[in-house]
Order: structure tokens, then C-alpha cells, then sequence
């Protein structure tokens, strides 16, 4: 069977705003190996609403008010025809495009060094597909804390001219455009925050999920039921002052079942590299749940005895900090596949 094509609009009707929840029923039913063209939109745009909104995006800041306990708008979900648990989905990204030429960065009250700054700021960069550049157009301190914590997300912070400073003068930002929070529903029932990433993936926020690699989520509830959101057009590993550079993004997705894959876990894979993800309350957590899936991994998927696995790691596996600003703590491991022999 020749597989479909599917899209899928962000409207008021195919998203939901900060959860995820297998009691959600699917906006969106596919064969395996179907492509999904999916519209994904970024709970940052009334940071400039005069850029980062259109009617689309108007709408559903305007029309959905069942939002929280997080801020991430996920569009979906998508269930995918015979998943079931103990299988894994498949979600290979083939693009992922800037909706509009905006895109915001705020550096938050979760952020790092929120201490040494004590206030929040937005800045607000002007997006270059055709050169894979961003540059800041403005930035302004942002005040709005109160009655976030009052009405909860989606701010819009009407335009103030006035108050928009210079920012960044000269300096120009590589593109490199992905879903920072992309996953199944839970298996335990009630709505699960987007903030903290699991083993059902989430708010993983690994800038590396973007054209060209493949995710593999562990199937917890029949369906699968895959959501999509929280789009970044560039992010640091880390990300430090609390969020990416958020922007509203349409992603070309194949997903897929995957069936006796030697893992688990959330893993992705490039054309180069093989990661896994790990999440702690702490680094020391986060780094030794990565190790571990690493070692899993290089046993199970190379055939390698745990010894010798161990002591690759040490040479040739790179650990990194993926985030430390979404209440679990993530670390990646990653290993180049170029060492092994042809499987």
C-alpha cells in the first residue's frame, strides 16, 4: 500500500495547550509510514504579537482556554494504526520551516542565572531562511510575570515601540530549526505537565531533532498518540536563560512502528550519530541514567561485551547537557556510528 499524505493544521480544534494526556482522543488517525505535513506554534508569539501572530495563531491564542499546567502549545495527537505498547514510534523529520520571519527568546525566571539578572527580557530576532541566519531586531524587559502566574500561558504583550532597545548589534545566529517538545501520551492516566521530558520523550529540547534525524519513542498507550510543539529555531545545548529561539514551525513528518529495535528509551539517530537521553532531578542523575543507556545501547544495538562498552564510552562517547531549565534535568549521549562495522 502505497503510504498517505496527511496535514495537519494547528487550529483552536487540533491542539492542546501544556499537557499531555492519553484521555486526549486523536485529531488525526495514520497508517504506518505515512507523512504528516504538521503545523506546530510557538506559546512564545505574544511576546510580539504584531510579528509573531497571524490569523491562525490569533485564533487559537483567542478561542483555547483550557491551558496548563505547562505553556507549550502541541498540536495533535496523532494515532498511528496497530501501535501498541512494547513497540516504539518512528518519526522521521523531513523539514521543518519557519511558519513566519520571527522568532523571540526570553530570558525567564527558571532561567540559570535568573539570580544574577533578577528580571526577565525578550528579545526578538528577524529570521533569513534563505541565508539560515537570525539576527535580533530588539529586545525589551518584560513585566508580565504577575499576571502570568495569575491567568497562567499565552501571554500577549501588546507592541510598545517605546520600550524595544537595540540588541546584538553585528552578531549574526546560525539556524538550525526543531521540535523541542515532540511525544507520546503517558501510560498513567491525567494530564502530565509538558515541562519535564520522560520516557514518553516531551520537552526533551535536543536542538539535534530537526531535518534529518529520526526520534524513537517507547509506545505507552495503544495509538501512540504522538504530539508535536514547543518549535525552536535555534537553541545551545543547556539552554540557559530559560527558553529557545522560539518560532512557529511546519514540519514534514514519515511515522512509523518500530519493531525489535535494540532500545527502549527515547533515541535518536542522525545520519552520523546514535543518542540517548537521560533525566535526573540533578546532572548527577541525569548524566548516570544517560550512561547507562548508553551502555545498553552499545550492547545491545553493536554487540559489544559491557566491559568493552564501558571503556568506549570513556574514549568516544560524548556526554553533554541538553537542558537544565525544564524541572528534569537532561543529558545526552552521543556515539558515532562511522567506528562500527556494516550491521
Amino acid at each position: 500500500m502505497t503510504p498517505a499524505y496527511h496535514r495537519l493544521p494547528a487550529t483552536p480544534e487540533t491542539v492542546h495547550w501544556g499537557h499531555f494526556d492519553r484521555s486526549i482522543p486523536p485529531v488525526l488517525t495514520v497508517a504506518p509510514g505515512d507523512v504528516v505535513e504538521v503545523e506546530a506554534v510557538t506559546h512564545q508569539a505574544g511576546d510580539a504579537p504584531d510579528l509573531l501572530m497571524d490569523e491562525g495563531i490569533e485564533a487559537i491564542f483567542d478561542r483555547v482556554q483550557d491551558r496548563g499546567p505547562g505553556p507549550h502549545l502541541l498540536t495533535g495527537p496523532i494515532a498511528v494504526a496497530g501501535a501498541q505498547p512494547g513497540d516504539l514510534l518512528k518519526v522521521e523529520i523531513l523539514s521543518a520551516r519557519p511558519r513566519l520571519p520571527w522568532g523571540t527568546n526570553i530570558a525567564g525566571n527558571w532561567g540559570l542565572l535568573h539570580d544574577d539578572f533578577a528580571k526577565e527580557r525578550i528579545t526578538v530576532y528577524a529570521l533569513d531562511e534563505a541565508s539560515g541566519t537570525a539576527r535580533a531586531s530588539f529586545a525589551y524587559d518584560w513585566t508580565a510575570t504577575e499576571l502570568y502566574v495569575a491567568e497562567g500561558p499565552g501571554i500577549v504583550v501588546p507592541p510598545d515601540p517605546a520600550a524595544r532597545e537595540p540588541a546584538l548589534e553585528g552578531v549574526v545566529v546560525p539556524l538550525r530549526p526543531h521540535f523541542g517538545t515532540m511525544g507520546v501520551a503517558p501510560a498513567a492516566p491525567g494530564r502530565h505537565s509538558s515541562i519535564p521530558p520522560g520516557d514518553h520523550g516531551g520537552n526533551i529540547d535536543n536542538w539535534r531533532i530537526g531535518a534529518g534525524g529520526t526520534m524513537y519513542y517507547p509506545v505507552q498507550v495503544a495509538g501512540g498518540l504522538l504530539s508535536v510543539g514547543d518549535p525552536h529555531v535555534s537553541q545551545g545545548d543547556g539552554e540557559v536563560s530559560g527558553t529557545a529561539l522560539e518560532a512557529s514551525l511546519t514540519g514534514l513528518l514519515r511515522i512509523s512502528i518500530a519493531r525489535d529495535v535494540p532500545f527502549d528509551v527515547p533515541t535518536l539517530d542522525t545520519a552520523t550519530h546514535q543518542l540517548v537521553h537521560g533525566f535526573g532531578d540533578d546532572l548527577d542523575e541525569a548524566m548516570g541514567q544517560a550512561a547507562r543507556r548508553m551502555l545498553s545501547l552499545l550492547e545491545r544495538g553493536w554487540g559489544l561485551s559491557r566491559d568493552d562498552a564501558y571503556s568506549l564510552m570513556s574514549i568516544a562517547a560524548d556526554f553533554t547537557v541538553t537542558q537544565v531549565v525544564d524541572g528534569r534535568q537532561g543529558v545526552h549521549a552521543c556515539i558515532e556510528k562511522r567506528m562500527f562495522p556494516p550491521r
